[in-house]
């Protein structure tokens, strides 16, 4: 059985290259997956209420940079057949998560039935890749401004992975910190241009692509932080 996988990104802007060297680590995993096939990428741009410039982005560079083929799955606003996106979902070597109000994207993904076609993959070991939105619904706790922009709070996440994270950690520092020592906690703090690896449900290691992963644990009253 294939290991599940997720590489939660914590932020950066992809049309500016900002996550370029965790961009290249997802395109060699997803060549090795495929093999002597052509790897695919399949983009889910939900949280941004499916904007296809974000996707054209994607494309640019998994594609334009890195030779893969891609596709993307677009379920706002729109009657979606649920047979034709498990298709897209099985033809996926990874499937990309990108960025937005997480909130928004569980409920929908709930309300739609999209999330059993996630779940499925995730179950047989497809790779998922995800930034800020799509590397931090999987947790069971989610630092987030989802619901009113500007104000953040804790979100209850999907619960696939256990903690509390906060994406774009450097951005959002002392207040995660705040959280994470009042409930006596451990968490992950992921920065812009970072990337914590997940192997069945353990994180394992962390991508640098200039920023870091930080794991924090005050549950022994005191806040420790070190670098993963």
């Amino acid at each position: 059985m294939k290991s599940k996988r997720i590489i939660a990104i914590g932020g950066g802007e992809i049309k500016n290259y900002g996550t370029l060297e965790i961009d290249r680590y997802i395109a060699e995993e997803a060549k090795k997956i495929a093999g002597d096939r052509r790897a695919c990428g399949l983009f889910v741009p939900t949280a941004s209420y499916d904007c296809m410039p974000y996707y054209n982005t994607f494309h640019k560079i998994y594609t334009g940079i890195y030779g893969l083929k891609t596709d993307v799955v677009l379920t706002v606003n729109r009657e979606i057949d649920l047979d034709k996106i498990r298709i897209k979902f099985e033809k996926a070597d990874f499937i990309y998560v990108g960025g937005g109000n997480t909130v928004f994207m569980i409920e929908h993904w709930k309300k739609t039935g999209a999330l059993s076609i996630i779940k499925e993959a995730y179950a047989r070991g497809v790779l998922i890749a995800g930034l800020s939105a799509g590397a931090i619904c999987w947790f069971e706790d989610m630092y987030s401004d989802s619901v009113v922009e500007g104000e953040y709070s804790m979100y209850k996440g999907l619960g696939w992975i256990h903690g509390k994270i906060s994406p774009h950690y450097n951005e959002r520092m002392l207040d995660f910190d705040k959280i994470v020592m009042y409930n006596r906690d451990c968490a992950w703090g992921v920065e812009n241009g970072a990337a914590l690896e997940i192997v069945d449900g353990e994180p394992l290691r962390s991508i640098s692509g200039g920023g870091k992963v930080y794991r924090l644990d005050a549950s022994g009253g005191e806040l420790k932080k070190s670098i993963f």
